[in-house]
This record gives C-alpha cells, structure tokens and sequence, in this order.
C-alpha cells in the first residue's frame, strides 16, 4: 500500500485505495452476498482470477478495510470480514449503484433497486447488521 499520494485530492486518494476494477466488487459480495472465504468471493459473476483476488485481498487487508482471520474450521482457509472503514464504503456502493441503475437501466435488479430506495433509517440498519455480521 502507498502511504504517499499522488496528491491531495481525496477523490485521488480514495481512487488509489479503492478504484481499480475489482476492489469494490470484492466489498461488494462481502456486504451483500454473505461472501466471507476466498473460494466464495472467486465465484462471483463478473469471473475475478485467484491471483487478482489475492492481490486484491491482500491489499483490503493492508489498507484497514477488511480483516483476515484464520478459520477456526479448517487450517488452510481464512475468513474474511470488513472493518468499521470497509463499512463505512457502504454509502459509495449504494451512490454507484443508483448512477449506473439511472444511466444505464440495464442494469437494475431488484436487489439493487431496493437498496437505492431504502430510506436513511433503513440503511442504518443495514450498517448495524453488517457490523454484527463482520464482527465489528
């Protein structure tokens, strides 16, 4: 991870962090999908590689946005959970998801129609729900 930015703008610097093509793809399935294994998250529609996933695994973890925990299951497998500042990505998911719904209706599912539409409330409880899940 880079501790220097490119420079000052924060939507550079929220860029660095987390504006490749799957950063938030992977936030995503760990928000919505109840994806918490490597193998999970390597099964999501858009066809991510392994070694692009770790990649990008690793650098969440690095940048404070998700925890890796070793699963108490099986030795091999890890868990991986969002922090409070992965968390706090859910209103950048949820913007996204109501531009690309309004410009490009194509997209629209009803899952994600729905979670435009929550209201401030609703989505406050989304966040609670999230924290219990991940362990926050």
């Amino acid at each position: 991870m880079r501790n220097d930015h490119r420079s000052t703008c924060p939507i550079s610097t929220a860029l660095e962090a987390v504006g490749d093509r799957w950063t938030l793809l992977v936030i995503r399935d760990l928000m919505f999908a109840g994806k918490r294994h490597f193998r999970q998250l390597l099964q999501s529609e858009e066809g991510i590689s392994s070694n692009v996933l770790a990649d990008r695994l690793n650098a969440l973890v690095e940048q404070g946005l998700v925890r890796r925990e070793d699963d108490p299951s099986h030795a091999q497998k890890a868990i991986y959970s969002l922090t409070e500042k992965g968390l706090d990505l859910l209103p950048v998911v949820i913007a996204l998801s109501a531009w690309a719904q309004k410009h490009h209706p194509k997209t629209r599912r009803p899952e994600a129609v729905d979670l435009v539409a929550r209201s401030a409330k609703a989505l406050e409880r989304l966040r609670a729900s999230l924290r219990d899940e991940h362990g926050i």
